[in-house]
């Protein structure tokens, strides 16, 4: 049977499944008094009404009432129906609530009773995205940012067992991630490279290494330019990881994993209310695994305690430590041979994996204060201390030469130490000036990065920066390597100070009208020391960064939106290891992104959204064609596409998660490596990722995707295509007990023989092969 059989054969399916779902989800939602198992403990008000809205698919909001003067909600155990259940939890607080359409609750200061109301409660999406206040620094809604953003959840992220930033981009629309040389996390947002755009719980986390996802909420994926609230960089996208913290439910679960090629793995999360003013989370994973590839071993550990503490009727205090261990074998994959990657199989290591290594340690601490005055006035203060240890080693191909029978072999290691602390404090307040309402930001951050890098050049034989090995036998641990420094190895100190202000203003002109105006201004200092030639460079750059988007909603659940935002990265790049007497020159880059798009609640468990854009990058540095011994800034480049996601629940039993991207993104000058016109790397014009699942009873259910990829270049010279791919992934869930979980992912279930990315034109990673993993989880 062929592929295209196997598509025919499921296409058939799926619309046989919509039909069916689509009747059972009419006769489903026609009304009645739904009941929910309550299970919510006293805990604040505003955490509590979260808990609700996600048990009962309700919609809580607030009219006039302080949230913060009430000490804690009631406990509320038991099978209720959405009203009932909100009622037991105000028991005692003073609050009441009205019902002001199904399914749609608003508090009020003071009780009242209420007339019989029938209300259907439908539970919330575990896919659907909820408020955030990442990406304005105020709670609001997705649909009420005028931007693209994708929001992958927890659940989404279990259910198809998830370990890295690289499977979450990958139902991203819009970004791919590029190998990053086996050692970091490389994401590429619409066609940009934003390995220094890399976020936790809203902080710059930009040290090179690759991330895990055991203790995380969810991720949050904007794009295009965003520097009003995230400063430099971030001119294509970011990826912002949300953390678990510590609040008055109850967690006690662990998950234990194991699948092909010994892939071991642990996670445990415990949460607990120490007492009503105190609360308290532990998170902590474990992984020994190998690969399909040979000769890889991965190891890593974390620990991530926090504690929540209500230090006042208006105040909480949020304090967070966490250790992560990362050590595996630094693999670059394989060459490529006339034009496309080398035809080996997917599992051969080029180079000496004994000594291909990388070895990254992260201590960080937050604290968090958030105070909300009488007036209105909210606080809210986040210190981030982190201390990174990052070293790797590889040796790895090269070019192949003509005939197709050796490959050139070299090697680096490289070690960077970088200490960051951040400081941020935002200040919100709501006011009208006569019918319309503003939402006013208020901000500053304060940050220093120290870095030290060095690093030392592979010498085979302690002569010769290279060695040649056949292609039939390209592992090379015979041949002895010495690191020592060359001519041009680095070894510096840079400092970084930074110093922001920023100021928002939501305004709501109308029910159905939102302009979002705002600028930020960055100060970057930069020095850095030389440690082999003693001398001592520096640069200031001062950044401004506008932003203006409106957001028209002419029913309540859709909305459309235009937007306008500038970034800026300034000429030592991302990670600003050091500084030359070239780039010390550099004026920042500068990213203009201009959207409109949509965003539509088919249903109050299903969002759609859709966005067409175009970037504009410039102030790209390149080798003066005429002189290449010189850097000049003429470099220029366009990303133009479209985004479309769907995230949800298509029917109560059918959860849905999609996105498709078309990108086109050119260089729009001349450089002396590509002609206007190249097509930027790691940049295919179509990407498609679709995933289901189905729950066919309480107790089981099913999943199935699929994700495609067209091809696109390895480097920038066009001269080698990483062909495309389509994938199909699998899995089946079972609820064995009211405590035990049983779920059996597949990848790649049909074995389809791809290469995944790449770092350049010989550093090449092939795909999976057909790949199972056994996920245990008790609770």
């Amino acid at each position: 049977m062929t592929k295209r059989d196997w598509f025919y054969i499921l296409s058939v399916l799926v619309v046989s499944l919509c039909s069916r779902t689509r009747i059972a989800f009419a006769q489903r939602a026609g009304g009645g008094d739904s009941t929910f198992q309550f299970n919510i403990p006293a805990q604040p008000m505003a955490t509590a009404l979260v808990a609700y809205s996600s048990l009962t698919g309700w919609t809580v909001s607030v009219d006039s009432v302080d949230l913060t003067i009430v000490r804690a909600s009631h406990t509320v155990i038991g099978r209720f129906t959405a009203q009932e259940g909100l009622r037991q939890m105000l028991t005692g607080t003073g609050l009441a609530f009205r019902v002001e359409a199904p399914g749609v609750a608003v508090m009020t200061g003071a009780p009242m009773t209420l007339a019989a109301v029938t209300v259907t409660a439908e539970a919330n999406s575990r896919y659907q995205g909820k408020p955030t206040r990442t990406l304005t620094k105020t709670e609001t809604p997705l649909r009420d940012i005028p931007q693209s953003v994708t929001v992958l959840t927890r659940a989404a992220i279990a259910d198809q067992a998830m370990l890295s930033l690289a499977d979450v981009t990958r139902y991203v629309p819009g970004v791919t991630m590029g190998q990053g040389e086996g050692n970091r996390d490389q994401p590429q947002f619409r066609g940009n490279n934003g390995n220094g755009d890399l976020y936790v719980d809203g902080v710059r986390d930009d040290v090179e290494y690759l991330r895990d996802l055991y203790n995380v909420e969810r991720i949050e994926v904007p794009r295009g330019s965003n520097a009003l609230i995230f400063g430099r960089g971030a001119g294509g996208g970011l990826i912002n990881r949300v953390t678990r913290q510590a609040d008055w439910s109850q967690a006690r679960e662990l998950t234990v994993q194991y699948g092909a090629h010994s892939n071991r793995r642990a996670v445990l999360d415990l949460n607990r209310a120490l007492t009503d003013r105190l609360a308290a989370r532990v998170d902590g994973m474990y992984e020994n695994s190998d690969s399909y590839r040979d000769f890889f071993n991965l190891e890593r550990y974390a620990v991530a305690p926090t504690v929540t503490l209500l230090a006042g009727p208006r105040t909480q205090v949020r304090l967070g430590y966490e250790y992560f261990k990362d050590r595996r074998t630094a693999d670059r994959g394989v060459p490529s041979f006339a034009g496309a990657p080398l035809p080996t199989a997917p599992e051969a290591f080029f180079g000496d994996p004994s000594i291909s290594w990388s070895d990254a340690s992260v201590n960080s601490g937050v604290g968090t204060l958030e105070h909300q005055t009488a007036g209105g006035l909210k606080v809210r203060n986040q210190t981030r201390f982190a201390v990174y240890d990052k070293m790797y080693q590889n040796v790895y191909p090269g070019p192949v030469d003509s005939t197709g029978t050796t490959v050139t072999i070299l090697g680096y290691n490289n070690r960077m130490g970088r200490t960051n602390i951040f400081n941020q404090t935002d200040l919100t307040v709501t006011r009208r000036t006569g019918r319309v309402k503003h939402t006013l930001l208020f901000g500053g951050e304060f940050g220093r990065q120290s870095t030290d890098a060095f690093r030392n050049t592979g010498y085979f034989n302690n002569t010769t920066l290279s060695v040649s090995a056949p292609i039939e036998s390209p592992i090379t641990t015979g041949t002895p390597v010495t690191f020592r420094q060359s001519a041009t190895d680095a070894d510096g100190h840079t400092t970084a100070l930074i110093a922001s202000g920023y100021v928002q203003d939501q305004i709501e002109l109308a029910p159905q009208v939102t302009v979002l105006v705002g600028a930020r201004l960055d100060n970057f200092d930069l020095s850095y020391h030389n440690n082999r030639t003693n001398a001592d460079l520096s640069r200031t750059d001062l950044m401004p960064s506008p932003r203006l988007g409106l957001v028209l909603k002419p029913v309540e659940p859709l909305s459309f939106y235009a937007s306008y935002g500038t970034s800026f990265l300034p000429g030592s790049g991302n990670t600003f290891t050091s500084l030359t007497v070239t780039t010390q020159t550099l004026e920042p880059e500068e990213f203009r992104n201009y959207e409109i798009g949509a965003k539509w609640d088919v249903q109050r468990t299903l969002s759609l959204t859709a966005a067409l854009y175009r970037l504009d990058r410039s102030n790209t540095s390149a080798p003066d064609p005429n002189d290449p011994s010189h850097t000049v800034q003429t470099g220029s480049q366009r990303s133009k596409g479209i985004e479309l996601s769907a995230a949800g629940n298509v029917t109560p039993a059918w959860e849905l998660l999609a996105g498709y991207a078309y990108l086109d993104a050119k260089l729009t000058s001349q450089t002396t490596q590509a002609a206007a016109g190249a097509v930027v790397p790691l940049a295919p014009q179509h990407t498609l990722s679709l995933w289901n699942r189905y729950t066919f009873t309480r107790s089981w259910s099913m999943g199935a995707g699929v994700i495609r990829q067209s091809s696109m270049y390895a480097g920038i010279d066009n001269a080698v295509t990483v062909p495309g791919f389509t994938r199909v992934d699998a899995a089946a869930y079972l609820s064995l007990s009211r405590r035990l979980r049983a779920q059996l992912n597949v990848e790649n279930i049909l074995g389809a023989r791809y290469w995944a990315t790449s770092h350049n034109n010989n550093n090449i990673t092939p795909g999976s092969p057909r790949i199972a993993r056994m996920v245990w989880t008790v609770q």
